[in-house]
């Protein structure tokens, strides 16, 4: 719900719709409500019962810091647990949560953020003071947690509660999107203070802890005060189960009732047989190959351009991922706001990709393209970009990483990797991961110039304006940047025909996506 003064206006239009700070102030209430999932899982909600969802984990390292969650096991686990103060909906704009309404002054460097009434498992209230110290937590520069690249604009010091439920923001330079920071992926709040989050975390999410084995299990209970009301579920139990196979077992075995990331192929061997429902989250993750700029051979861009056009992105999509999915043009953010969409879609050119080869340098160019079982289609688009690349003249040898460690080792390792991500706004993918400083700049790209332009962006008020300059960034980033992106595939999660409530559009990533408060058992 948005403030009454402005009625009709699109949910990521509103900003850009209105002027003035008041107009930048918004009144908010949960989004998520039974009546938006699809008529297959409409009826009325049934209270009760233990849910069992099946993920891919990150072994005996898991952790339930909500703060250093990444994989989307840690995230559907820290969103039970734990909320934020926003978070993107469907259309990726940023949801009130525990904040209630945030206000820009007219300079756009201070916002007034005021929260709602919530309490945490323990009884006590959420209160600024908690805000502060998460967000302190998390940009500690002698932690690597995700959310710091998001949070950097904000003046922590500068920054002070101005009541038990108010705070003011003070910003290192104007932002107009500073609702997106709200939502950043991984920023919780937590007690302040909290610093033992696998023995015996409290949060103010849905759900309260009774058990957590690494690995393995963890195991939450409804929390009854919950702000937006209690959950439908007594308990909810994520296993992990790495391998799709084992999920899907699950699945069918009635073992769980839930199982999260099916491939393409099992999706159809069982959709509309009446054995287990098929949700598919359409075009939600993206499917990129990640070029380390920073070191040979992909710190010459003649070389990355080169690769751009080995890819046969419909052979990848149709080979890797069964077709279903949608061809990527290298750019993250397909539909989502400030999207270049008038770029022309690259298309495979091996005689291009052998020349700028010889220019370089590399006509017998030899790599090694790191992958794993760690996410569906990961080994097949490995294979199937070797035998493209080989046609250029290039070998490729693809190496099988640990589907613990992939993520952290791809980080900083090797020089070619396949790469995914879920939903966020290009704002948050451009944040978190092209920046000189971003957390998770798997690409190394590293450009001051760069971040001015991302600086640019973020102070200017009018829509419009700020498109013109993600244009310009994105422009670059097509024709020089490190991530290949060939395709953006349809998430698709399993579940037993008792479960209701799963909203199906909802990408993964999203406050919808995994939400299993609003989840029941028929």
């Amino acid at each position: 719900m948005y403030d009454e003064r402005f009625p009709g206006l699109r949910r990521r239009g509103f900003l850009a719709a209105t002027t003035g700070a008041a107009a930048l102030a918004l009144v908010g209430c949960g989004s998520g409500t039974d009546d938006q999932a699809d008529s297959g899982s409409r009826g009325t909600p049934k209270r009760g019962g233990r849910l069992r969802a099946a993920f891919a984990g990150g072994g005996a390292s898991e952790t339930l810091d909500p703060h250093l969650a990444n994989l989307f096991a840690d995230v559907a686990r820290a969103k039970a647990l734990y909320d934020k103060l926003a978070d993107y909906g469907a259309d990726l704009s940023a949801q009130p949560r525990l904040a209630t309404r945030w206000e820009a002054n007219k300079t756009l460097d201070r916002w007034q953020v005021t929260l709602r009434e919530a309490t945490f498992h323990d009884g006590s209230p959420v209160t600024a003071e908690d805000v502060l110290y998460s967000y302190h937590r998390i940009a500690d520069p002698k932690q690597t947690f995700r959310a710091k690249a998001s949070l950097e604009p904000i003046d922590l010091d500068a920054s002070h509660a101005t009541g038990e439920r108010g705070i003011e923001f003070v910003l290192k330079r104007p932002t107009a999107e500073f609702p997106n920071i709200l939502a950043a992926f991984g920023a919780y709040i937590v007690p302040s203070g909290a610093k033992d989050f696998d023995k015996k975390p409290v949060g103010s999410g849905p759900f309260r802890f009774v058990s957590f084995a690494p690995g393995r299990s963890a195991v939450f209970r409804r929390h009854d005060g919950y702000w937006e009301g209690a959950p439908h579920l007594d308990e909810l139990e994520f296993v992990v189960a790495n391998e799709e196979s084992a999920r899907v077992n699950a699945l069918l075995g009635g073992q769980v009732e839930y199982a999260h990331e099916l491939n393409p192929t099992t999706a159809r061997a069982h959709e509309g047989k009446g054995r287990i429902e098929i949700v598919r989250l359409r075009g939600s993750a993206m499917q990129a190959f990640c070029m380390k700029t920073d070191r040979a051979p992909f710190d010459d861009k003649r070389v990355r351009e080169a690769f751009f056009l080995i890819a046969d992105r419909k052979e990848l999509v149709d080979g890797a991922l069964s077709g279903a999915g949608v061809v990527g043009n290298d750019l993250f953010g397909k539909g989502y706001e400030y999207y270049a969409a008038d770029l022309p879609q690259r298309e495979q050119d091996l005689d291009r990709a052998r020349a700028l080869l010889k220019k370089a340098g590399a006509e017998k160019l030899k790599v090694t393209l790191d992958t794993s079982a760690v996410a569906a289609g990961f080994t097949e688009a490995a294979g199937i970009f070797r035998d493209q690349a080989a046609k250029a003249g290039v070998t490729v040898d693809v190496r099988m990483g640990s589907k613990d460690s992939y993520w952290s080792d791809i980080l900083d390792s090797g020089t070619l990797s396949c790469y995914r991500s879920g939903a966020m706004p290009i704002e948050a993918h451009i944040s978190q991961r092209l920046l000189t400083d971003s957390t998770t700049n798997a690409t190394k790209w590293r450009h001051k110039d760069f971040d001015a332009l991302y600086e640019q962006a973020q102070s200017l008020r009018d829509k419009a304006e700020r498109a013109a300059v993600y244009e310009r960034m994105q422009r670059r980033l097509y024709t020089e940047g490190g991530f290949l992106i060939w395709g953006f595939a349809d998430w698709i999660i399993g579940t037993g025909r008792t479960v209701k409530g799963v909203e199906t559009k909802a990408p993964a990533n999203t406050l919808d996506w995994a939400r299993f408060d609003k989840v029941w058992l028929a």
